[in-house]
């Protein structure tokens, strides 16, 4: 699978450098550092992320931090959203990608949270947007952590019937005070070509099908 990297995400790349986020990490061969594998090289860690300003429920648990991106998403129509909670559930250098697909090609896309919002503010408030999760599958490790989360889109609560589904696949990091979203990838369901599988549905629906 292709990787995409932005030039804000990797600012320089050499042999002995590498520069994330304005932080340089430095290899050298001095003795292992606390948190490295034994004969790793020692390294100029960075700074943490710049703290933004999230609500503490938001980010003190992954189901939070997944909760808190649905509802800052969900709204009805002509209801601003609340960009800034939004923006503060992400570390600076995360990314959206969803794949289109293009003259029968699939072609991955790559937005920046800023530009996930201006994509997507006009588009939300105009018509009217509610973004749920059906079934939510969590594994974690250490201070990383992914969900796969069915969604389903409606206009409005009082619709009976979503009028899309899809799975959201959210990549976490917790830094010690919080967590973090870095990557958000989506793909969408199509019935006959492209149906979630039952593993990632409700057992109910899974049950009937």
């Amino acid at each position: 699978m292709a990787r995409i990297f932005s030039s804000t995400l990797f600012a320089s790349l050499s042999a002995g450098a590498l520069l994330m986020g304005g932080a340089r990490l430095t290899a050298s061969s001095e003795s292992a550092q606390p948190g490295l594998p034994t004969g790793h090289p020692s390294v100029s860690l960075p700074s943490k992320p710049a703290a933004a300003p999230a609500l503490p429920d938001d980010v003190a648990t992954i189901d939070g931090i997944v909760d808190a991106y649905y509802a800052a998403v969900s709204g009805p129509k002509g209801q601003p959203r609340d960009w800034g909670r939004f923006l503060s559930l992400f570390m600076p250098e995360a990314r959206f990608i969803v794949s289109r697909t293009v003259d029968g090609e699939v072609v991955p896309l790559a937005l920046t949270p800023d530009e996930f919002v201006k994509s997507n503010n006009t588009y939300f408030e105009r018509g009217g947007y509610f973004e749920s999760d059906i079934h939510r599958q969590t594994t974690a490790f250490g201070h990383i952590a992914q969900v796969f989360s069915t969604y389903e889109s409606k206009r409005s609560l009082a619709q009976a019937d979503a009028y899309a589904r899809g799975i959201n696949s959210f990549q976490l990091m917790n830094t010690g005070d919080r967590w973090w979203i870095t990557t958000v990838m989506w793909d969408s369901e199509n019935i006959d070509t492209n149906p979630i599988p039952q593993e990632f549905l409700p057992n109910i629906e899974a049950d009937d099908s």
